[in-house]
């Protein structure tokens, strides 16, 4: 029965900032790379046959690690379908002022609706409708060939890829919130379908 691990990257520098990230390029933080140490000492003793990241340095910094804590040497495939959601205008602002700046309610409404995006920017509908066909074809291509897939990517196309198995509604993936660097592993029959799920923690 196939596996498929999702990761969220380790902590980076604007989440330590308490800053809209998005598509910028930021690095980890040390805190960040200790829990992608930490996510490849808990997937030490899993197979997987291939990798997938985003194009963002974060992601691949910890996938990076996490090879190397956990042992493996699998071929890496980058793509930007996996990237975080675009936060347009919002990127690199610190999300206290920007509340202070548009009001606390206009800033929860842009972070943690379903369908609202920030201004230039994705809503979390926008990001499943990125993320998603390259999921089905790519990832549950290789699912469907009984390959193991280790994905390490973000917050919201993981959450994305989560409300798709899951099958939760618009209202359940909002509540949904992914801790940085703790693997989720799930068992699914090659046609894609849920076995089981558990949190590595």
């Amino acid at each position: 029965m196939p596996t498929l691990a999702l990761v969220r990257h380790g902590q980076s520098l604007w989440n330590l900032e308490n800053r809209f990230t998005g598509w910028v390029d930021v690095p980890l933080t040390e805190k960040g790379e200790e829990e992608a140490r930490e996510g490849g000492e808990r997937l030490r003793g899993q197979h997987f046959d291939v990798a997938y990241t985003s194009t963002l340095i974060r992601a691949q910094e910890t996938l990076r690690i996490i090879q190397e804590v956990a042992g493996f040497d699998l071929p890496v495939i980058r793509d930007e379908a996996l990237n975080e959601r675009h936060y347009g205008d919002l990127q690199g602002l610190n999300k206290a002022d920007t509340a202070a700046r548009y009001g606390d309610d206009q800033v929860k409404l842009w972070r943690r609706s379903y369908a609202t995006p920030p201004p230039n920017g994705e809503a979390l509908k926008d990001t499943a409708a990125r993320t998603l066909p390259f999921f089905e074809r790519a990832i549950l291509g290789d699912i469907a060939q009984g390959k193991d897939v280790l994905v390490v990517a973000h917050g919201n196309s993981n959450r994305s890829i989560v409300m798709r198995l899951d099958e939760l509604s618009e209202e359940g993936v909002l509540a949904l919130e992914l801790a940085t660097g703790v693997p989720l592993v799930y068992e699914l029959a090659e046609d894609g379908t849920v076995q089981s799920k558990t949190t590595l923690d």
